[in-house]
């Protein structure tokens, strides 16, 4: 059985578009960049569209239902306190969703500045229920833990002091080379 292709839907007014916007808004957080994108399949195609989309998002802005500040902090705040994301995931993710970088540094700043970044990576070493590496296979292990850690967002230099808190035998080579892709 082929798939079938999608019908090509009429274009949405303005007056549907905000509709759809705020019912998108309301199943989720989006960010400017985000909305837009949605809309702009629901749109007319050409300068038209793109008119009543920044309308739509203007309006909404006017609202207080859109606001990328909000977005960035909400973001920052759930992925740190739930998550337990070092600063450098959250920084990509956001970058990723399409907020201004001057914004991030802002956000990033406010939320991350007063945290201890070696206690948030061993919350977030609980909350994912990692081992303390041991045994024979203590180095693979800990290169593992490692590279977690580092998708999780945190610095090398957190990272080596909860190893060394292990008692995990780090090498000088290890560390200069994992330093070097962050």
């Amino acid at each position: 059985m082929a798939f079938a292709r999608p019908k090509k839907r009429e274009p949405l007014s303005e007056t549907a578009l905000f509709d759809y916007a705020v019912g998108a808004l309301a199943r989720k957080m989006r960010t400017v960049r985000d909305l837009k994108r949605l809309m702009r399949m629901r749109a007319e195609e050409g300068e038209a569209g793109e008119r009543a989309m920044d309308h739509v998002v203007a309006r909404l802005k006017d609202l207080n239902y859109l606001s990328d500040t909000r977005f960035a902090a909400d973001y920052t705040r759930l992925r740190k306190e739930n998550e337990k994301f070092g600063r450098r995931r959250v920084q990509q993710d956001l970058a990723q969703k399409g907020i201004h970088k001057e914004l991030i540094a802002s956000t990033l700043a406010k939320a991350y500045d007063d945290v201890d970044e070696v206690a948030l990576a061993r919350e977030y070493v609980a909350r994912k229920r990692m081992k303390q590496p041991a045994g024979e296979e203590a180095k693979k292990q800990a290169a593992r833990v490692m590279g977690r850690l580092m998708r999780a967002g945190f610095s090398a230099s957190a990272i080596f002091k909860l190893l060394r808190e292990w008692n995990v035998d780090v090498d000088e080579a290890e560390e200069l080379s994992i330093e070097d892709e962050a």
